[in-house]
């Protein structure tokens, strides 16, 4: 895939969860910053990382990333740091109770989407606020991508 002339440098997708559109209604979604360790931001960079069966979770006021894995740095053998421990997300305080309130009340699930680094080179993490999909939703989001692929398909060979 080709960038843009004006791509900025700094912005780069580490890790994304492909399939939490297919698996989760995404209602609304938050950017959030993480806090790593140094081992963690430099095995970043290189692209190792996965959240796709991680979510994030409130407990007693803060926001934490649970299950997610970022590989171990080969360099920082001594310092390294423990691939899929707790890491805890910053929010605001009229955002985190927004979370639990959804999460608590309404029975939403917090997924993390795409773990990236913005313009400024700082490592973020966009979560959605989700509410997950029966199977006959499943196959109805299916079926609707199908049918958008056949109709691109009779518009190009104009049949």
């Amino acid at each position: 895939m080709a960038q843009k002339k004006n791509a900025d440098p700094n912005y780069k997708v580490v890790a994304e969860n492909r399939r939490a559109r297919f698996d989760y209604a995404i209602e609304d979604d938050v950017e959030c910053g993480i806090i790593l360790q140094g081992s963690e931001v430099k095995s970043l960079r290189e692209n190792s990382a996965n959240i796709a069966e991680s979510y994030a979770a409130v407990e007693n006021g803060e926001l934490w990333l649970v299950n997610s894995y970022i590989a171990p740095y080969e360099q920082a053998k001594t310092w390294g740091h423990e691939e899929r421990r707790r890491r805890k997300l910053l929010v605001s305080k009229k955002e985190l109770s927004r979370m639990w309130n959804d999460t608590q009340r309404k029975g939403m699930t917090l997924v993390p989407m795409v773990l990236y680094f913005n313009h400024k080179g700082l490592a973020k993490l966009k979560i959605g606020i989700a509410k997950g999909k029966k199977l006959h939703d499943k196959r109805a989001t299916e079926a609707k991508r199908d049918w958008g692929r056949q109709k691109q398909r009779l518009l190009r060979h104009g049949e």
